[in-house]
């Protein structure tokens, strides 16, 4: 009886606390209009179908905390696993009229919800603009009719997600529904696949250029060349397209009434132009993680480690809000700055590392992108200065010609040349053309709702927002002065794309060597923090 009444009294408590939520009409309004925009580019007669990210386990029985997949968030806003969003090119019929999208959601559960929070369930889903939703078990029972449309547009499956025991609707079988109903392939090749969509689409214009990018992903894999199709036209001798190929890709892509590109790519350029909405959102990001990266300037001091340091800056994160990184955080000291992907974070540094803090605070979904380098004595050595110097001048290069019309290739080639010269001119390389083994990334990329935001891969166009982030990295044994060993430099910017001149909006963090130095003089409210030792 006593266990009954318990229910009954969180049963009760449960459907209030359901009713009591609210959603931000300006939000509303904003993944309305994404899935519009994306409604008007698709095809006539088309329909795209967008599923949530898996649950990803950390170990045993924790999960790791859930993060929305980032285009499915983009068209709904919706925060929950399980999920699928249905989007019609298209005014679609049913007993209760006309609709143009739906979207299937998990169940409520009195149970489940006192254990891992509140759902928001179908009335939740209505109020957040949709009129057409229903429970995820529906996907699998009845499933849609999808042979009534000439193209259905997906995402290529990662195919890493979990077939729950306890769980007959969960993601893994609601993708595996789907499969079967489009006819997707078991041995579907995503490379293959994009390959012969290429042939079948070949210009005398492109001709040449195609034939050049499908042997570099044969380099890449050479299974390739195990596929007829793709082995007869790259070893074609004739300057002309060979059209009995184009025809026999059509005919090999004739019973995929999918497509996995048009989506991705119609979704690249809606992402790539941020809307107002967007903007406030990642502009706060980017202050946050511009501030974060001051207030270590300031607390900064020898006796840190690299964990102390990313626990300052995630501090400031969720001071001020962002209640998550947007990617593990990188906080690497003399050698382990070279390491571009470094996030051990273990280490403590000497009194003469450098140390490169790459961290970027997640704001409601979008996240910044801001590294800064500092000495952890507080003061650059002369081949610190020198090599910083040729950073700094190189991402100044780059940030200049960030504007409408650029595209990225050409930021990255402005700082090469400037890192090029500027190793010769200190006699760590002889020729420039050997600047790679110092520098060997890119320069820019997007920003957004991911940390290498979706774009459109083509000029830059204004409301865009990239990063700028040049550097150059030594390692320990590198065939030069060992002076220079153990040297890592990154500085990176977020920078606004405008008609005109590029606004850095990062800049409240101090990139001059000069500032850093002076910056790192002033007090920090952290110097009084000081914690009891412990017993062991």
């Amino acid at each position: 009886m006593r266990s009954s009444l318990f229910y009954f009294f969180a049963l009760c408590s449960f459907l209030g606390f359901a009713q009591s939520f609210s959603i931000d009409d300006e939000q509303i309004i904003f993944h309305q209009s994404r899935r519009d925009s994306l409604r008007s580019m698709m095809p006539k007669n088309s329909v795209a179908v967008v599923f949530a990210n898996p649950i990803r386990n950390r170990s045993n029985d924790v999960d790791f905390v859930y993060h929305q997949d980032p285009n499915f968030y983009y068209l709904t806003g919706w925060k929950e696993p399980h999920a699928v969003l249905v989007l019609y090119s298209s005014t679609q019929i049913d007993e209760n009229g006309a609709y143009n999208e739906k979207l299937f959601v998990q169940e409520r559960n009195a149970r489940m919800e006192m254990w891992n929070g509140k759902r928001l369930g179908v009335d939740g889903a209505k109020k957040m603009g949709f009129d057409r939703v229903a429970l995820r078990n529906e996907f699998i029972q009845s499933p849609l009719d999808f042979s009534t449309f000439e193209e259905v547009l997906i995402f290529d499956f990662e195919n890493d997600e979990r077939d729950l025991d306890n769980d007959p609707y969960d993601l893994y079988q609601l993708k595996k529904t789907f499969k079967q109903s489009i006819g997707f392939p078991l041995d579907f090749n995503r490379t293959k696949y994009s390959i012969q969509q290429a042939i079948r689409s070949v210009t005398n214009e492109n001709y040449v250029e195609l034939k050049r990018q499908i042997n570099r992903q044969i380099n890449r894999d050479s299974t390739l060349l195990e596929d007829e199709l793709i082995r007869a036209f790259v070893e074609s001798e004739s300057l002309d397209v060979p059209t009995d190929l184009k025809i026999k890709s059509a005919f090999a892509l004739r019973n995929y009434f999918f497509d996995i590109e048009k989506l991705e790519r119609y979704l690249g350029t809606l992402r790539e132009e941020k809307t107002s909405f967007e903007l406030k959102k990642l502009i706060r990001a980017i202050e946050i993680s511009a501030i974060g990266q001051v207030e270590v300037m300031k607390a900064l001091n020898p006796e840190m480690s690299e964990r102390e340091v990313q626990g300052i800056h995630e501090y400031v994160f969720k001071k001020y809000g962002a209640a998550y990184e947007g990617y593990p955080s990188i906080v690497g000291a003399g050698n382990n700055a070279c390491v571009l992907h470094y996030i051990e974070n273990n280490e403590a540094p000497t009194s003469n590392d450098l140390i490169l803090m790459d961290l970027g605070a997640e704001y409601q979904g979008y996240t910044a992108d801001v590294t800064r380098t500092l000495p952890v004595n507080g003061k650059f050595s002369e081949e610190q200065r020198l090599l910083y110097e040729i950073v700094y001048n190189a991402q100044e290069a780059g940030i200049s010609i960030a504007k409408k019309g650029t595209r990225l290739d050409q930021i990255t080639r402005a700082t090469q040349q400037v890192v090029a010269a500027g190793l010769v001119e200190l006699g760590i390389i002889e020729n420039e053309k050997d600047f790679g083994r110092y520098y060997p990334h890119g320069a820019a990329h997007h920003i957004g709702l991911d940390v290498h935001d979706l774009n459109s891969y083509g000029p830059l166009r204004p409301n865009a927002i990239i990063t700028v982030e040049p550097g150059i990295y030594i390692p320990d044994g590198s065939p030069c002065d060992p002076k220079w060993w153990g040297i890592g430099i990154r500085i990176e910017d977020d920078i606004l794309i405008t008609e005109d001149t590029p606004i850095n909006l990062s800049e409240k963090a101090p990139r001059k060597w000069q500032e850093i130095e002076k910056m790192m003089r002033e007090t920090s409210p952290l110097d009084q923090f000081k914690l009891p030792g412990l017993s062991q």
